[in-house]
């Protein structure tokens, strides 16, 4: 590969003066421009990008840190930012905190250290972490859960508006002890969720029983937990909500475990549609959430903050969508 220095050769001139035409510098004489341009056509030479990042001290990647790798929720999020990010001249990396804020600032460290340009994350409870980029005036959109305590952009869906929607179509059902099976209290999508169950409860003339409510870990083995503890309780659930598909799918296992009938026994709405909603028996009722668009939209985002990063931070709120089948469905 041709470096500077052969173009300045090719040329008759210095280094210094073929860094200025390259960099478009308007101080350069004409002749001296088309000189350079012309040895620099010749030779074949592509200007080295990284190398010019990094004097410039960014680059031209993004980090996506996500909170599940093994979430498919994120799948189709990630592929929303990275076709956005593509588009402007952008690449993305792609970390895992696996819900763990250490390993989480662990990557954020690691990755201003490297100099990227823009981050978008799926915080854990450690609102010091998304602090820590703000702080170094790096560029920083949060998605799927707002950081407590700190006003960065912020793409989100409307959390409780997919719980009250779910709740209130199996009251509609003739469901009546409906139980929820949430995330973490600490976090937004946990609490939001849990609240727009609640006020469907209360919408309906039903009070919210806290035995009928259990905080899981948003995996599946913690869906199956709290799925064994209320079906344990007497008298058990006849309707279940539960908040994210990988729980949902814990739940579904330990239905299937116990030979429970769906919904005959117990009606399920989960949170998270999944490409297997329509193939298992029966049809699993979802809230979807349009997770290309939060990618995108988050995408947008954070391109907007790199180029004006003195603008008001913004939160934007995608609605969800239900989608009734035959597992919330009185026969």
């Amino acid at each position: 590969m041709p470096t500077i220095y052969d173009v300045a050769r090719r040329a008759g001139v210095s280094p210094a003066t073929v860094s200025r035409v390259l960099n478009g510098r308007s101080t350069v004489d004409a002749g001296l421009r088309d000189r350079v341009n012309a040895a620099a056509t010749q030779l074949g030479y592509r200007p080295n990008s990284l190398a010019r990042n990094l004097r410039r001290s960014t680059t031209n990647l993004w980090a996506v840190v996500i909170s599940d790798i093994n979430n498919p929720f994120f799948t189709a999020l990630v592929r929303g930012v990275e076709d956005v990010g593509q588009g402007l001249g952008y690449s993305v990396v792609l970390c895992n905190s696996d819900e763990n804020p250490d390993k989480e600032a662990d990557y954020l460290q690691a990755l201003l250290a490297d100099q990227i340009s823009g981050f978008i994350v799926s915080p854990t409870s450690r609102t010091e972490n998304l602090a820590a980029l703000h702080e170094a005036g790096r560029a920083v959109v949060a998605i799927d859960r707002r950081p407590r305590n700190l006003a960065v952009d912020t793409v989100l869906v409307d959390n409780e508006h997919g719980a009250r929607e779910a709740t209130t179509h199996l009251i509609e059902q003739g469901f009546r002890r409906i139980a929820c099976i949430t995330g973490p209290a600490r976090l937004s999508t946990a609490s939001r969720r849990l609240r727009g169950y609640r006020s469907a409860l209360r919408a309906a003339g039903i009070e919210p029983d806290p035995a009928l409510e259990r905080h899981a870990d948003f995996r599946q083995r913690g869906g199956y937990a709290a799925m064994a503890t209320l079906l344990a309780a007497r008298p058990a659930p006849d309707a279940v909500f539960v908040t994210n598909n990988l729980m949902t799918v814990g739940a579904l296992e330990f239905l299937a475990d116990n030979d429970i009938r769906i919904p005959d026994q117990v009606g399920v709405v989960g949170f998270d549609d999944v490409p297997w909603a329509t193939f298992i028996r029966p049809p699993l009722s979802t809230v979807t959430q349009p997770t290309y668009e939060l990618g995108r939209t988050a995408a947008t985002l954070l391109k907007a903050r790199i180029e004006d990063p003195d603008r008001p931070p913004e939160t934007a709120t995608l609605r969800t969508t239900l989608h009734a089948r035959a597992s919330s469905r009185r026969r």
